[in-house]
């Protein structure tokens, strides 16, 4: 068990023996964390949130109110999941049918932002700084920096580091307007930050 001076449960939150939790981590009300769960260090955990075994958190994480991460669920630093966001580990479970051995894993790289009331279907990938729209059903990899959004969700855009839609100028280029970071689009349609400006 951790070291319970080093980060905030509430007095109402279960952390079953076993588990790691980083420093300066809050846990809210009600929130329950399995023995073989691993929160990082800064991370946030709402009101209602489960945290299943081999659950993996990464540095500063923002967990909204009345998320379940189950197993098979990894994110790196600095990801954000908006309240009542869904996870799941089987892609066809039935009750009759013991699947535990099938589970597969879902991956969110650093920054990775998932909007309110999210379904995240197991298998997935979603690369660094990728942003998901509140309501939408994600069934397939997303890219670093795509804007996804819908029922299945669809890339409609691209986002800066710091979270603002990219607007893209005729040669291709687009600047973030809180960071001045500059940003183009791959032959592979891939984002990459180019700071400073080319001289072009």
């Amino acid at each position: 068990m951790p070291d319970a001076s080093e980060y905030y449960a509430h007095p109402t939150a279960i952390l079953d023996e076993g588990c790691r939790v980083g420093a300066g981590t809050r846990i809210w009300h009600f929130c329950h964390v399995s023995a073989g769960a691993e929160l990082g260090e800064g991370c946030s955990l709402g009101q209602n949130v489960f945290v299943a075994d081999g659950v993996r958190l990464g540095n500063n994480v923002k967990v909204q109110n009345n998320v379940s991460l189950y197993t098979g669920v990894e994110c790196a630093d600095d990801v954000f999941l908006g309240p009542s966001v869904v996870f799941t580990n089987v892609r066809n479970p039935r009750s009759a049918v013991p699947r535990r051995h099938e589970y597969q894993a879902t991956q969110l790289a650093r920054g990775v932002t998932i909007g309110a009331n999210t379904t995240i279907v197991c298998g997935v990938k979603l690369g660094e700084y990728a942003f998901v729209g509140a309501g939408s059903v994600v069934t397939r990899d997303v890219p670093a920096y795509a804007l996804v959004y819908g029922n299945p969700a669809k890339r409609r855009g691209w986002m800066s580091r710091l979270g603002h839609r990219l607007q893209f100028d005729e040669k291709g280029y687009a600047a973030c307007p809180e960071s001045s970071e500059v940003y183009c689009l791959s032959s592979q349609s891939q984002l990459i930050c180019i700071t400073p400006a080319p001289n072009a």
